[in-house]
């Protein structure tokens, strides 16, 4: 049976903004990665479910947070379920599997903490879930400037600074300043960790 990732979320203070102002965004990051609705959907209005590859699960997530960072005041909840997929309906939010199910109670899970990872893997989980939520300290402050060159810098993971700067219309200096404040380095040497992890489940 294949291994999926499952991520579900909602939109941290919706209501303060008119849908339109953010839903475009979210729109164009999950079309990024396929298709609605068997692959994804928008769901009663602020909630939203996407099925990945289990070892881009994390980098859509960061992803994703990045988007909705850029709109203030507005954040993501994201619970990733890594697990089996056992019923692909025309709807994702019709589909079965240990993923949908881990991915569902690890969203119901979250109080403080705006991510976290279900694996079915007590141990694994423990430590995921704990970088996590180290990494959340610099990730769910990150400015609407910061969260667009770091959305930049995920879609354009070939280019330099010099390239993310040209094709943002802004200093060298300006976009490394952004990364480092977003400590950019460091999430993704834990996506990188992840990706590791993930890839002996």
């Amino acid at each position: 049976m294949k291994t999926i990732a499952v991520l579900t979320g909602d939109i941290v203070s919706s209501r303060s903004k008119l849908a339109n102002e953010w839903q475009p965004v979210l729109t164009r990051i999950l079309n990024q990665y396929g298709k609605e609705p068997t692959d994804w959907e928008i769901f009663r209005g602020d909630s939203f479910q996407i099925r990945v590859a289990p070892e881009h699960a994390l980098n859509v997530a960061i992803h994703i947070k990045a988007g909705m960072k850029q709109v203030p005041p507005l954040d993501v909840r994201i619970a990733v379920g890594v697990g089996s997929g056992e019923h692909t309906a025309n709807k994702i939010t019709s589909s079965t599997g240990s993923a949908f199910i881990l991915s569902g109670e690890c969203f119901d899970a979250l109080k403080k903490q705006t991510m976290g990872i279900a694996t079915g893997s007590k141990k694994l989980d423990e430590v995921l879930n704990l970088m996590l939520s180290l990494a959340a300290l610099t990730i769910d402050n990150w400015s609407p400037t910061v969260a667009e060159v770091v959305k930049m810098a995920i879609e354009h993971p070939a280019m330099n600074q010099e390239g993310i700067a040209s094709k943002m219309g802004k200093s060298q200096s300006s976009i490394s300043e952004a990364l480092k404040r977003g400590g950019f380095d460091a999430v993704m040497r834990m996506e990188h960790f992840y990706r590791k992890q993930i890839g002996s489940v």
